[in-house]
């Protein structure tokens, strides 16, 4: 797909990283996205919506509500599933934080974004609040201004070659919420690029928590959520923000990318190919660096047979955000946020439970359990020679059984990726599996309007319309 931009393609080569960026926001058309970049939109749309519904039990959900509620009053839009209605920017920090608080949502592997968490949960409350305001936001409009903001915030984590600092799918994510909401608020280009200044000035979130396991690793997400809405509220205010944001001297990748990035995949694809088709699914809810352990676990044991008791050990090699993220040791009775982000756990989980789904990282007792802390003992990762910062796959690993068999295994990509994809039956499997697991189970009547309205978002009227759709009476009770 291409469009047309103000940027003439002879000087794109030449043009200021912003200009090539806010003209694709302002550039781009609905009839530049394929059918199949449709389906992918829509798909990711429902799988985070789903996601969101499970993680209303998420740590701490209520106590973020209470605390948001005290922000400031206001009517504009909608917390999922609990059905309050906050302000826009406080909706928009509760709703990121139930869509990542699981670790469920969807990422684009090379460029280490969670892009919809943040795109969504704050273009969501902005289209609500636009629809209070007489102003609603057309299905057609706000998929595409969704696909925007996915571009936006995946391609700066593309071209971002360093080892990961801070944490990307809230940093790189913000631009993406603004791109987007720009998109629909009909900014012209010194308003984008305002926006994109007033964006980065509040610009935050870390890998400590990762780190720790600490909840507020999705939160980050939230914050920049709220972040974007009030940036894009400034640009319209009139207020100047810096604008060489991205690569001036103390710009977004100098600072935060540490000044090792190239930004040729974003002159190079802005226009051209739209990201939403290059997202990869979650198919368990843990951090996505470990999900190659269980695909070649499931694998090796549907082609040989074997059981888990007959495992003696488990040994793998993987690119080194893999090792520095998630080769973290196991450790008892660990919090939740630690065990989905630890590879050990999770192969040790798959072993003893057979799955690896919402229950394995919510139950204190599957916590605890010392049947999955055996097996995880049994499991080693070690980095391998790939020259990437940012790469998930290629994986090989090697299960070694009690009786001295080896089998081994390589992982050109990894269960989920666009390449290894979920089927649409997974896909709605999993939403279903997801909607049954929030603090309230959505009625199944309700469930199907829900993938109905997704299916034809392109039809609605007003899209805000999908956040009211996701309350479940009585969840707050």
């Amino acid at each position: 797909m291409t469009h047309t931009t103000d940027t003439p393609p002879d000087a794109a080569a030449d043009a200021p990283i912003v200009d090539v960026i806010v003209d694709h926001v302002l550039g781009a058309r609905y009839e530049d996205l394929s059918d199949h970049d449709l389906h992918r939109a829509r798909t990711y749309l429902l799988d985070t919506l789903g996601v969101a519904i499970a993680g209303s039990r998420g740590a701490a959900i209520d106590a973020l509500i209470d605390t948001a509620r005290g922000w400031g009053d206001g009517d504009e839009a909608t917390v999922w599933v609990t059905g309050e209605r906050l302000p826009a920017t406080q909706a928009a920090v509760v709703n990121a934080y139930q869509i990542h608080c699981l670790e469920y949502d969807c990422v684009h592997e090379a460029a280490v974004v969670h892009p919809m968490a943040t795109v969504l949960s704050a273009l969501m409350a902005f289209c609500e609040r636009r629809a209070g305001r007489g102003q609603p936001v057309s299905g057609r409009d706000f998929l595409l201004a969704m696909c925007i903001g996915i571009d936006v915030a995946t391609l700066m984590g593309v071209a971002a070659h360093g080892p990961i600092r801070w944490f990307r799918p809230a940093t790189a994510g913000g631009f993406g919420a603004v791109a987007a909401m720009a998109r629909l608020e009909g900014l012209d280009k010194t308003g984008v690029k305002d926006a994109f200044g007033a964006m980065y000035g509040q610009t935050s979130g870390t890998l400590q928590p990762h780190v720790e396991g600490s909840p507020v690793l999705g939160l980050q997400i939230g914050f920049n959520a709220r972040a974007a809405i009030c940036a894009i509220d400034l640009a319209r205010a009139g207020f100047r923000g810096p604008h060489d944001v991205f690569d001036g001297p103390y710009g977004y990748f100098r600072l935060l990318e540490d000044g090792a990035f190239d930004l040729a995949p974003i002159r190079e694809t802005l226009g051209r190919e739209w990201q939403v088709s290059r997202l990869s699914h979650k198919p368990f809810p843990s951090g996505r660096l470990t999900h190659g352990v269980v695909d070649a676990l499931m694998r090796l044991t549907a082609a040989h047979g074997f059981a888990p008791e007959d495992v003696a050990s488990v040994k793998g090699t993987a690119p080194p955000l893999v090792t520095r993220l998630v080769g973290r040791p196991d450790i008892p009775n660990p919090e939740p946020n630690y065990a989905k982000l630890c590879l050990r756990f999770v192969a040790g989980a798959w072993l003893a439970r057979g799955k690896v789904d919402v229950p394995e990282f919510s139950d204190p007792e599957v916590l605890a359990d010392p049947r999955i802390h055996d097996f995880a003992a049994r499991v080693e990762v070690e980095t391998d020679d790939n020259p990437s910062q940012s790469a998930l796959a290629p994986q090989w690993w090697q299960v070694t059984l009690t009786d001295g068999t080896i089998h081994e295994i390589d992982l050109p990509h990894v269960y989920g990726h666009p390449m290894a994809a979920l089927t649409d039956d997974e896909n709605l499997a999993k939403f279903r599996r997801c909607v049954g697991w929030g603090r309230a189970p959505m009625a199944g009547d309700a469930a199907d309007a829900l993938i109905a309205a997704v299916a034809a978002a392109e039809t609605l009227d007003d899209a805000g319309a999908l956040a009211r759709m996701t309350v479940i009476p009585g969840a707050r009770d």
